[in-house]
């Protein structure tokens, strides 16, 4: 069974629910159309072939594969109140020094450290081992990489428009493309 929707992250706004207000993401869900099925006597396993976009991108590609599509039924998996979890890439920052990047508190501001305000301090030992030990926090490049929020829930989900409604913060920027897992329907 499907249990995954590709999404465009489109903005964020705010919805008042019992006199509480929940931070909501807003997702454009393209239709999801099946172009292939893999079988495990012609390719080897058991997969599908997804399709997402325009109605144009669907039709090429089904005509390459010369197999009949078929739309995947997004409203029976896209129910309100489901947990979700979202997968995107995070903005991405450029190169950031320690205390951006990892949280570290710098040198001493006195006693003639004028140039050590924002330096990491010591990075390793001395004779033994005699070098920097791998996974050492340094300032480097930060952001642009995939993170993973869990337990989200759907507030709502509207199939004509397809505009899918998600409380909390989905990472990365406008027009970010989001893998949205469905791991628990509502009861």
């Amino acid at each position: 069974m499907l249990n995954q929707v590709y999404a465009i992250k489109k903005s964020m706004t705010q919805a008042f629910v019992d006199g509480r207000r929940l931070p909501l993401t807003v997702l454009s869900v393209d239709p999801h159309v099946v172009i292939r099925n893999k079988t495990v006597e012609k390719d080897g396993y058991s997969s599908v072939v997804l399709s997402v976009g325009s109605k144009k991108t669907h039709e090429i590609l089904s005509e390459e594969t010369h197999d009949a599509k078929a739309e995947i039924n997004l409203i029976d998996l896209l129910v309100p109140g489901s947990t979700v979890d979202a997968m995107a890439t995070s903005k991405g920052k450029g190169t950031s020094g320690v205390m951006k990047r990892w949280g570290m508190h710098g040198g001493p501001r006195t006693h003639g450290q004028s140039d050590r305000e924002r330096a990491p301090g010591s990075i390793g030992r001395g004779t033994t081992p005699g070098r920097v030990l791998p996974g050492k926090h340094m300032a480097g490049h930060m952001g642009n990489t995939n993170t993973y929020i869990k337990n989200l829930k759907i507030h709502s989900f509207d199939p004509t428009t397809g505009i899918l409604q998600i409380t909390g913060c989905i990472p990365g920027g406008r027009n970010t493309s989001t893998l949205i897992t469905i791991t628990a329907q509502p009861k």
